[in-house]
């Protein structure tokens, strides 16, 4: 539920987008607001909040935007432009080397595994599928209305684009953790057969 929480105001925006682009973007920041300020009450980390500060420096950028021009030509490319947004959050949470998913995943994990190097990679993968997996929507999307696709294209896009990323954030730890467990297998039995000898 840690990563899916990040995406709560996004959900909202685009239900009350449908309606009006205006309140869409106000609905986005408004729960954004309510959810970093519930999370900042609980003791939640910034670093564990950087998808969420970002949703609300975009839906304030876009809200600004919406309500000073509603007939803005954004208004047609909220979907395109909000998914380059968090393709860019993702690649440049990677790019300084503080995947935006590592602060989430450490309100999941015991500390002890917070500094080892699998922990990290794994967190630099998932980050990686989740911007794989936003860039893959913005692009589509913007094929899409380039080429006036119909509408099950762009909710295919949407579909493959959240759903790969949502299972590899899943299965992806364990097989890591598996792998490590395998590893160090051999080093216990080892570490056991030479203490009884």
């Amino acid at each position: 539920m840690g990563y899916m929480r990040g995406f709560i105001p996004w959900i909202v925006a685009g239900v009350v987008s449908s309606f009006d682009w205006r309140w869409g973007a106000i609905s986005g920041l408004v729960t954004g607001v309510l959810l970093l300020v519930q999370d900042h009450r609980r003791g939640v980390g910034l670093d564990a909040l950087i998808l969420e500060i970002s949703t609300i420096v975009y839906f304030a950028v876009v809200g600004a935007v919406a309500v000073a021009d509603p007939e803005s030509v954004l208004a047609d490319h909220t979907d395109v432009v909000s998914f380059a947004w968090l393709a860019a959050t993702a690649w440049g949470t990677l790019a300084i080397r503080r995947p935006f998913t590592l602060g989430i995943a450490k309100r999941q994990t015991p500390r002890e595994y917070w500094d080892m190097p699998e922990f990290i990679r794994v967190n630099n993968n998932i980050t990686i599928a989740w911007g794989a997996g936003f860039t893959f929507i913005g692009v589509s999307l913007a094929v899409c209305g380039a080429v006036d696709a119909p509408v099950w294209a762009g909710i295919t896009a949407h579909v493959v684009g959240l759903v790969g990323p949502a299972v590899f954030t899943k299965i992806h730890p364990a097989r890591a953790q598996a792998r490590l467990e395998a590893a160090q297998a051999p080093l216990t039995s080892t570490h056991q057969g030479a203490n009884a000898s």
